[in-house]
C-alpha cells in the first residue's frame, strides 16, 4: 500500500473521503507531524526520509522544488499534484486507482499530475 502525505492546503474532504473508502490508508497530513508552514523543501525531505508520496494542489512550487531535487541527485518520493478544481470524487477515485495498482517504489524521483 502507499504510503501518503497531504499537503497543508490539501483538500480535506479527498483526505475524508479516502479514509471512509479505505479506513485502511496510511496518510497523514502535514500538520499531524509538526510541518505547519514549512517550506516546500523541508515537506519534500521529510517525504524522503518517511518514505511518504506527497499529495498536494499546489501546481506553482512544489513541482519546481521536487525537479529542482531531482536535478541536484537527491532522493525524491514522489509528489502527486491534484488541479484544485478536480471535483472530489473523481480525486478519490483517482488516487485511490493508484493506491491499489501500484507499489511505492514506482513513483520514487516522479512528479505525477491528476487526472493521469
Amino acid at each position: 500500500m502507499l504510503r501518503l502525505l497531504a499537503d497543508e492546503n490539501f483538500n480535506g474532504d479527498i483526505v475524508r473521503g479516502l479514509s471512509l473508502r479505505q479506513p485502511d490508508i496510511d496518510l497523514v497530513r502535514v500538520q499531524d507531524v509538526g510541518l505547519a508552514g514549512a517550506e516546500d523543501s523541508a515537506i519534500l525531505s521529510w517525504c524522503v526520509a518517511n518514505n511518504r508520496i506527497l499529495l498536494t494542489h499546489d501546481r506553482a512550487t512544489m513541482p519546481v522544488h521536487a525537479y529542482r531535487r531531482m536535478d541536484s541527485g537527491e532522493k525524491m518520493a514522489g509528489v502527486f499534484v491534484i488541479h484544485n478544481r478536480f471535483p472530489v470524487g473523481k480525486a478519490i477515485d483517482e488516487i485511490l486507482l493508484l493506491i491499489a495498482c501500484s507499489k511505492q517504489v514506482e513513483w520514487n524521483g516522479r512528479v505525477v499530475y491528476l487526472p493521469l
